[in-house]
């Protein structure tokens, strides 16, 4: 005899839906964010990072690890809870000034990280292929990225993304073809030292920002909202709780993984440029294609390949997110019907979000602006940003109110705390080392 039905599914398989059967199947949000962290605005920061200052800032990446797996972990459970993203949770809960500053923000943060990316992967396209001019480029790619999140299914929009995300692996492969002073290179990434230059302490905060990105939060806490929408034996733990279990070690794991896959790829692309770049005397590169330039004299042209292709993969993957995100996030806010599992019919203002963001980045490539360093401050800006946006998600995730008995634990917010504290920190040390 079967066991009483729980929202129309079995309870004999509610108890399995959420345990991992396979590596590659347990895979999925957090994967995907982790992946699109190393956008082409990562990958030149990380690359000005290892040319300006060595090996010397690699234990940024080791710092942030932990830390931005505690916020993106908070900022999933906080989707997969309550079935909604990080922007409803706001609207339903708090003043609507607040929601409307952090929404301004997140917008703002996001066009100018797609102008930055989109610009990126247009002068890195114009290096394998010169003949066509960087401002076609641009077009094809927001066109492309657009074209994909308007007409593909959710399911295999996702599945699209997913395997985007072996595109990072040209970064290791690079890595190979290098040679590392490897005394030099364990010292800067395990023995941090303070800095005292306004340039060192941009560059931290630069880092920070582009690991612990506000996309990211919003990302990864809409998309375990949509599978709620979307699986019918995933519903939102506060109305099935006997799934908690299992769906908050799925998220974990998928967490550890995407964010560990991140800080590998950005530790690759730092210690690459740290091994290669000063000692040629290169201790800025002024466009995202100079990082790859500069590369083809000093470790060949498979080096310089592999990390052209690399800047416009990371760069197919990341665009999508963030103009989902700030879709998400303003469409959330406004109450508008969301979500990539909708027709484009059913969520036309969802949709005109994702094309007006991703137009507003392809227009900004028209400014006279310094590619590199534009991608350098979009970074810096999604560090100050990220600063009130993860207050208020610690606040939420100990809110009884939003995430009933599913809240975090206190270590789990000691350390989110703390993560806060850090970009807080980083923020005013640049600040004091500015005056």
């Amino acid at each position: 005899m079967h066991r009483q039905r729980i929202d129309g599914a079995p309870s004999s398989t509610v108890a399995q839906v959420e345990r991992p059967v396979r590596l590659w199947a347990s895979l999925g949000a957090g994967l995907v964010t982790g992946a699109s962290d190393d956008d082409p605005s990562g990958i030149a920061t990380y690359a000005q990072a290892g040319a300006a200052f060595g090996y010397g800032l690699g234990w940024t990446l080791l710092l942030t690890y932990p830390l931005m797996v505690v916020i993106q972990e908070i900022s999933a459970r906080i989707g997969r809870v309550t079935g909604q993203g990080i922007a409803g949770n706001l609207r339903k809960h708090y003043p609507n000034g607040v929601l409307q500053g952090i929404v301004a923000l997140v917008l703002l943060a996001n066009t100018l990280n797609l102008g930055a990316d989109l610009g990126a992967m247009a002068h890195a396209s114009q290096l394998l292929w010169p003949s066509a001019p960087t401002w076609l480029w641009v077009v094809f790619f927001g066109l492309l990225c657009t074209a994909a999140q308007l007409l593909l299914s959710h399911e295999r929009y996702v599945r699209v993304l997913k395997w985007m995300t072996l595109s990072l692996l040209s970064y290791f492969l690079v890595l190979m073809v290098v040679h590392i002073e490897w005394g030099a290179m364990l010292h800067g990434i395990l023995l941090p030292h303070w800095p005292r230059s306004r340039n060192a302490w941009l560059m931290i905060i630069a880092v920070l920002g582009t690991t612990i990105s506000p996309y990211l939060f919003f990302w990864q806490a809409t998309q375990e909202a949509e599978d709620t929408k979307t699986d019918p034996l995933r519903v939102p733990l506060k109305r099935r709780p006997s799934q908690g279990r299992s769906a908050l070690a799925r998220i974990r794991f998928d967490t550890l993984i995407g964010m560990g896959l991140s800080n590998l790829v950005g530790l690759a692309i730092l210690i690459t440029t740290a091994a290669t770049l000063p000692a040629a005397g290169i201790t800025e590169v002024r466009t995202a294609a100079d990082a790859a330039l500069a590369l083809r004299p000093l470790a060949g042209d498979f080096a310089f390949a592999l990390f052209a292709f690399g800047i416009i993969g990371t760069g197919l993957l990341a665009v999508p997110v963030l103009a989902g995100s700030a879709a998400y996030a303003l469409g959330e806010a406004r109450g508008w019907p969301v979500g990539l599992t909708r027709k484009p019919r059913q969520a036309k203002a969802f949709y005109a979000t994702i094309a007006a963001a991703t137009l507003l980045g392809a227009v900004a490539n028209v400014l006279e602006l310094n590619p590199m360093k534009a991608l350098v401050w979009a970074a810096v800006i999604n560090g100050i940003v990220s600063v009130p946006i993860m207050v208020l998600l610690m606040r939420m995730a100990v809110n009884p109110s939003i995430m009933g008995k599913f809240r975090i634990s206190s270590a789990g917010s000691a350390l989110g705390w703390t993560a806060t504290a850090v970009m807080a920190a980083a923020g005013a040390g640049w600040l004091i080392a500015s005056l």
